[in-house]
């Protein structure tokens, strides 16, 4: 899309009260969409300082989907040859992983507002905690920012202002877990989840 492009659709969606979320790798993208108005970019891959700083005067969120590429990788046998899934593209994934969380790293120093996603690639579903283990494990956001991010930011996101919390009045689903996640982030995972409710 070129830039005239991008802020026609960012700009009426904005008009129309409307969220507007840019899958975006590269800086070029993502500063053209934040200049534009759009509310998120998802992945960033390779987001450079200056669009990250952008991010964070615009007050744009980020959801880097760090487990996408882990996903893509343990699936290699079943998306290979679909498509463009050949043997250089997962070459090429697996270059940018590291990149990736050097990204991430960047953006949790600036301050960028982060949240939880995972991109729902076949294969993921059910294993969306995964995510959780990345990011801190691998991509050095705390615990407690990490579920931060897909609680009430996540909603801060979407604009839902009656979800996110545990308070009076707000919607939530609510799971118990058989530890501390802030002490130990595998305890998120769904093998681990003792009880949900809504």
């Amino acid at each position: 899309m070129t830039d005239a492009q991008i802020q026609a659709a960012c700009g009426e969606a904005t008009a129309l009260g409307k969220r507007t979320m840019v899958h975006a790798h590269a800086s070029g993208g993502a500063k053209a969409a934040v200049l534009a108005g759009c509310t998120t970019i998802e992945h960033g891959s390779f987001l450079d300082n200056e669009t990250l700083d952008l991010m964070v005067q615009h007050g744009v969120f980020f959801d880097p989907n760090i487990s996408t590429t882990h996903n893509y990788l343990e699936h290699r046998k079943q998306y290979l040859g679909i498509g463009n899934y050949t043997d250089e593209g997962f070459a090429e994934m697996m270059k940018s992983l590291p990149i990736r969380l050097e990204t991430l790293h960047r953006a949790l120093a600036r301050h960028v507002k982060i949240v939880f996603g995972t991109d729902a690639t076949a294969g993921a579903h059910g294993r969306n905690a995964e995510e959780f283990i990345y990011r801190v494990k691998d991509g050095g956001q705390s615990p407690m920012e990490a579920m931060v991010s897909a609680n009430s930011r996540a909603a801060e996101s979407m604009r839902l202002s009656d979800a996110g919390s545990i308070a009076p009045g707000m919607q939530a689903d609510i799971i118990a877990l058989d530890g501390d996640p802030l002490k130990d982030i595998t305890r998120g995972e769904a093998r681990r989840v003792c009880h949900e409710s809504r």
